[in-house]
């Protein structure tokens, strides 16, 4: 598979199939996307204008259910945090994504994160998140979490949080732009365990 990310928090994954991640600030109208997953509502993860230049005729398109009304119709399907399901031959698994002692997103607005399994690895595609009870008990093989600070965790609360979950491979997102400074992916690649690669591509 070949992971991609546009800027902040989105994601291209190419495999078998085309596969978006909260598209947000897409250049070029590629209407390529087999399957566009949304984590929440909010402007930069949920974006009409750039799921007009990435969707195409037979998009699937998953969101979570806190979303139902901006988003509902046909090929789209909503999902809650504990929900394993395959979508388009992908197996995915949903998690819940939230804040611990910040209010941009509770626990109670059901915001999601997804483990989707592409080309037998599970790949963790976290949203915007803290560490917290729940994220803290995957496994998966690669991780996409944001590292930016204010909104999620920081670099360095990042860094324990793969530290303890352990994938192959993290990749960091959510920096560098609307909030987190460019170099923040090197910091958090300075403190994540040797045995874990991470991967800088904003």
């Amino acid at each position: 598979m070949k992971i991609s990310i546009n800027t902040h928090s989105s994601i291209r994954i190419e495999d078998k199939k085309v596969i978006y991640f909260d598209p947000f600030e897409i250049e070029n109208e590629a209407h390529d996307a087999d399957i566009i997953y949304i984590t929440h509502d909010h402007y930069d993860h949920f974006s009409i204008d750039d799921i007009r230049k990435i969707e195409k005729e037979d998009t699937v398109y998953v969101i979570p259910e806190c979303m139902y009304n901006l988003l509902g119709g046909e090929n789209v399907v909503v999902v809650k945090a504990g929900d394993k399901t395959t979508i388009e031959g992908y197996e995915t698994e949903v998690i819940p994504s939230y804040n611990v002692n910040k209010q941009f997103h509770t626990k109670e607005k059901n915001y999601v994160g997804y483990i989707v399994t592409i080309d037998n690895q599970r790949v963790y595609v976290a949203g915007d998140c803290d560490a917290n009870e729940d994220n803290l008990k995957i496994s998966c093989d690669i991780a996409l979490i944001p590292i930016g600070g204010k909104y999620t965790m920081d670099y360095a609360q990042a860094a324990d949080f793969i530290n303890h979950i352990k994938p192959k491979i993290a990749i960091p997102t959510h920096y560098g732009s609307i909030i987190g400074e460019k170099d923040d992916g090197k910091k958090f690649a300075e403190l994540v365990e040797k045995e874990i690669k991470v991967q800088l591509i904003l």
